[in-house]
């Protein structure tokens, strides 16, 4: 998402009224908007079930956050205030559209597709009859669990890169994985759920 020189930044306050400062910010903008729209794009479609509905989300969060990047570089984590951003947009559109979050059929239909039904809870929990049912229990985690376990093995993304987009550390990801786990597997009423946990 480039910009030019007109294109609000919400600088008013924060930089004087020249091209140079408003063109270093869109720089930092564009950047950081490079780095996380791919998969900002990807979670939004687990959530939405839509294509379409998933860029409508991601282009609301990007506008927010271009109006607002002084406000979101004077945060404590970019990452972690635009993730919220992108959650709360989605929860807008959920809303708007009379909808639930999809990504029990979202992740089971992509995981058909692929010929896979996430291989690596599979082998950690032993046994996995429905991916539906598994899905559907990842939407009933906490919050910060359910992100971290639809970013790990629905998307595939690494320790380090879901740290990265949630503004948090690989210690921190690797505990609330571990622990979403051993909720999932409790509640799948799975053998090994202690041993599912360990990782």
């Amino acid at each position: 998402m480039n910009t030019s020189d007109d294109t609000p930044l919400g600088l008013d306050d924060d930089c004087p009224h020249t091209p140079e400062p408003r063109r270093r910010m869109a720089l930092t903008f564009d950047a950081f908007h490079e780095r996380h729209h791919g998969l900002w794009l990807r979670y939004a479609r687990t959530q939405v079930g839509l294509r379409a509905g998933a860029e409508a989300v991601v282009d609301a969060t990007c506008s927010h956050l271009l109006h607002n990047w002084p406000h979101a570089l004077a945060q404590e984590s970019v990452s972690a205030y635009a993730w919220s951003v992108l959650k709360e947009r989605i929860q807008d559109w959920l809303d708007e559209h009379g909808r639930e979050p999809a990504l029990a059929e979202t992740a089971s239909f992509d995981a058909v597709c692929r010929g896979r039904l996430l291989p690596e809870l599979r082998d950690e929990f032993e046994v996995l009859e429905s991916g539906m049912s598994l899905y559907s229990a990842i939407t009933r985690l906490p919050e910060r669990q359910h992100d971290i376990i639809v970013l790990r093995y629905v998307l595939g993304c690494t320790d380090e890169e879901v740290a990265e987009h949630l503004g948090t550390v690989r210690a921190t990801v690797r505990s609330q994985a571990r622990q979403a786990k051993r909720k999932l597997a409790a509640r799948m009423n799975l053998r090994g759920g202690e041993k599912a946990g360990e990782r």
